[in-house]
């Protein structure tokens, strides 16, 4: 949470406007200040980049339409199939049609907008949300914040700067369940957790064979924008849309599935940063051309005294869990990602000598309060909490459940991953220079 304190906010922009009048210079505190929206106030958003997942988000901001007073006033895609269908969308949702713009460019310049979406491939996403906090404009940024560290850390310092409302997409923050269970592995109960087990599975191609690949032409999109800041290459259609098989664009697993686990363990142990990190994998399921790989395992060290042990195959469904393994209990998720059946298994036996002596387990699943029975293997709109504490916090200027430091933090974890992976080598963070390398800090 921010040291924030409550401003009258008729006299602040008094008080600012005089001082303007005045030939006065207003700082970025007070220009953070002056946009601070009235309970009465329609937050004015812009969505930039409504592909598979930014269609989720518009309809996710839609159901908050109401009880948070929004609208999404302008819809941004490269490519006009995909804007003219978000302008259609959103019409609908709104009962008026939302303004069409090719570039994000546009919609940062625009004065009405308050805050924007990011929803581009991987690749873009700090550059574009530096863009956005440079312009004054509060984000919600899908993650991974950055897969390039300079990227990531000019994102980072450019929102801190500017002091907009920033909330990164790694939405399980903002879940019940794992808020009930994130509260039980911070209270001691498990006892000193050694070891962090995850590992979510998934049958199938992951990320090929988009239906878009057929239908995309060059003139119908800006091909340089979309590459954005990476070296240019004759318009490629598979790359535009399956961008995540390809390790100049991201690295796949990491920046997709990782990104997520390795921020509820942040968020669960009180470690935001590994010391080390070793990775393995390849593509051994779909040969399809891909150059990601479809089989990852890492292994990351934390200063606080644990292993994180991270695995996905894209070739084999087998059950999910992630374990947090405590010398007096273990906190098990049964699923994937976003699973809400967390249970406690505590360890009620002694020992000697290394002999086990009445060994007894007994297990409770997490419940909210006043529920009854187990929890469901399902929560639907899981995002939409999330998006609900950003809007609000766009209008108390505090900090959401998911800031910079946060998506910065996931964001490096994933980077180390990723550098182990195609170097074969052990990554070390550098906490006092913010970078990584293959050398142990001095």
């Amino acid at each position: 949470m921010s040291n924030f304190v409550p401003v009258n906010r008729r006299e602040f922009l008094e008080k600012s406007a005089a001082a303007v009048a005045a030939g006065a210079v207003l700082p970025h505190t007070a220009l953070s200040y002056s946009r601070i929206l009235g309970a009465n106030d329609r937050i004015s958003l812009g969505h930039v980049g409504i592909g598979n997942r930014g269609r989720d988000l518009d309809l996710i901001a839609s159901k908050l339409k109401s009880s948070h007073n929004v609208e999404m006033t302008v819809a941004c895609d490269l490519w006009t199939v995909n804007r003219d269908k978000a302008a259609a969308t959103n019409a609908g949702y709104y009962g008026r049609t939302p303004r069409a713009v090719q570039h994000v460019e546009e919609v940062l310049a625009m004065k009405d907008v308050d805050g924007v979406l990011i929803s581009t491939p991987e690749h873009s996403h700090s550059p574009i949300l530096k863009m956005a906090a440079e312009a004054g404009k509060d984000a919600y940024v899908e993650k991974p914040m950055g897969n390039v560290l300079a990227e990531a850390k000019g994102a980072r310092d450019a929102v801190l700067q500017a002091k907009t409302v920033v909330q990164v997409g790694t939405q399980h923050r903002s879940e019940p369940y794992q808020q009930a269970a994130q509260k039980i592995a911070r209270s001691g109960a498990l006892g000193d957790i050694s070891k962090v087990e995850i590992e979510w599975n998934y049958h199938g191609p992951r990320w090929r064979g988009r239906p878009e690949v057929k239908q995309i032409r060059e003139q119908d999109t800006d091909w340089n924008k979309w590459l954005l800041t990476k070296s240019a290459r004759p318009f490629d259609p598979q790359l535009y849309f399956e961008f995540r098989l390809y390790k100049d664009f991201s690295s796949g697993i990491p920046d997709q599935w990782m990104s997520h686990a390795i921020d509820v363990v942040h968020w669960f142990m009180d470690d935001n940063y590994p010391t080390s990190v070793m990775s393995h994998g390849g593509v051994f399921a779909w040969h399809d051309g891909r150059e990601n790989a479809d089989t990852f395992q890492t292994l990351l060290e934390y200063p606080r005294g644990f292993l994180v042990s991270y695995s996905t195959s894209f070739g084999n469904d087998a059950p999910s869990f992630t374990r947090y393994m405590g010398k007096k209990a273990t906190l098990i998720n049964i699923g994937g990602e976003g699973s809400p059946r967390y249970q406690v298994i505590e360890e009620k036996g002694t020992h000697e000598d290394d002999v086990d002596i009445d060994r007894k387990r007994e297990s409770k699943y997490v419940s909210l309060p006043g529920e009854k029975g187990l929890p469901p293997m399902g929560i639907d709109d899981l995002t939409l909490e999330h998006m609900a504490n950003w809007f609000e916090c766009m209008r108390s200027r505090e900090q959401p459940h998911c800031t910079v430091h946060e998506g910065y933090a996931h964001s490096v974890a994933c980077m180390m991953a990723t550098e182990s992976y195609w170097t074969g080598r052990k990554i070390f963070w550098h906490a006092k220079t913010e970078t990584f390398s293959d050398t142990r800090p001095s």
